[in-house]
């Protein structure tokens, strides 16, 4: 059931009345032809064997309105690559499988480098930052949206909604980020963030009052979401965080870089579910231990940068504070699943906010540590004042090796 609040600085576009698919469609077919739309799917290998992206598959074969499909496809060998453009190559749309490990992207990545720009690092954010690269050098979609390959309720729906905020012409918005509820059939999923983002949000505000861009994170009610979509000038001019801090660090770019009511966020579902992350207590470099950190320290990198100072008094304050916060959000959230006959561990919720606090406050101490150590990749803008011609150069990488069978 739909509502229509608004809270925040963004605007949120709500399904007030389920409106058909059908009709969406409709209306972004005529949108195409004025403004061409454009879809990135990043994808680990190990994807293609499982149903999701099966699915998606499927789906994706029968939208109209989609001119420009872009895969980034990471941890895949040679055998395998030949594999993956076998797999999309049902798609009738216009598409492009991008072999982030192949020689020709190896010897491209050797090349930034001698120029300072550090591509090494393997991920999400990595092979976003590529594809938006490369959907930059074919200039054949003005909207492009961008979802995960796990998603396991995908559905036409989904994709009308998240791309039709931007894609209509009569509509002010740049930038738009899907929201959902997430869940499987009797459980509340989303720990990251209904039990890291959020309450480090409210932490935040409480202790340094009224500020901008905390007040603008907060206004997003899925601020994690992997799907968004945006007008192609954005990719342009943002820096993409290589870990994952991405959908956080993405958020902050456009928030630099456009006006507030240009960005919104859209309902796309009103179920969701993907692959969910481990918690990783013993690994900090893993699952939901690594993501808390990262995040956490692409906030703090933020608030640096808009002039907060931030401290070892700070952080052991901070710490105490959203510890007594995420506790009070954990009452919250087992009553709100008991009145709706989902299950609730209590005590696995405190365990996860254990592991949180405990990540939140190192990193912040190893950010004032290091302050220089923020992971974001260059504006795709500054690498070609640096290699003027290098988006020529990818795009005939990606030919080349899109023709290799």
């Amino acid at each position: 059931m739909g509502d229509f609040y608004q809270n925040g600085f963004v605007a949120t576009l709500h399904n007030l009345r389920a409106r058909p698919y059908e009709e969406l469609e409709q209306k972004l077919e005529k949108f195409s032809k004025r403004r061409p739309i454009g879809l990135i799917i990043p994808s680990l290998y190990s994807e293609l064997s499982r149903h999701a992206l099966k699915d998606i598959v499927s789906i994706l074969k029968d939208i109209p309105y989609i001119s420009e499909i872009v895969i980034g496809l990471d941890q895949a060998d040679d055998y395998q690559y030949k594999n993956a453009l076998e797999y999309f190559s049902v798609l009738p749309q216009h598409h492009r499988v991008l072999w982030n490990d192949g020689p020709r992207m190896t010897d491209l990545k050797k090349k930034m480098a001698s120029k300072g720009i550090d591509t090494s690092v393997p991920g999400k954010g990595r092979n976003v930052w590529f594809s938006f690269g490369y959907m930059i050098s074919t200039a054949k979609s003005e909207a492009i949206a961008l979802h995960d390959a796990d998603i396991t309720t995908y559905n036409r729906e989904m994709l009308a909604r998240l791309i039709y905020p931007v894609a209509d012409p009569s509509f002010n918005f740049k930038y738009c980020k899907g929201y959902y509820f997430r869940t499987d059939e009797d459980k509340m999923h989303g720990r990251a963030v209904r039990l890291l983002v959020t309450p480090l949000l409210r932490t935040l505000k409480k202790l340094l009052g009224h500020h901008t861009y905390l007040e603008y994170l907060d206004s997003f009610r899925y601020p994690l979401a992997g799907e968004f979509s945006m007008r192609a000038d954005i990719i342009k001019t943002i820096r993409i965080p290589y870990d994952w801090g991405l959908e956080i660090g993405i958020l902050s770019e456009v928030e630099r870089n456009n006006a507030l009511n240009r960005v919104c966020q859209v309902e796309i579902a009103d179920r969701y579910d993907h692959k969910h992350q481990s918690l990783s207590v013993e690994d900090a470099e893993r699952g939901l231990s690594k993501m808390s950190r990262d995040i956490s320290r692409a906030i703090f990198a933020k608030l640096a940068s808009d002039g907060v100072t931030l401290s070892p008094e700070f952080f052991r304050t901070l710490k105490a504070t959203y510890w007594r916060i995420a506790l009070e959000f954990v009452e919250l959230y087992k009553a709100d699943a008991s009145m709706n006959g989902l299950s609730y561990d209590f005590h696995k919720e405190e365990e996860v906010i254990d592991l949180f606090v405990k990540n939140v406050y190192q990193s912040g101490i190893d950010f004032l540590v290091n302050p220089d150590n923020v992971p974001l990749m260059p504006s795709w803008k500054r690498v070609q004042s640096a290699f003027p011609g290098i988006l020529e150069e990818l795009n005939q990488i990606v030919e080349d090796d899109n023709n290799i069978i």
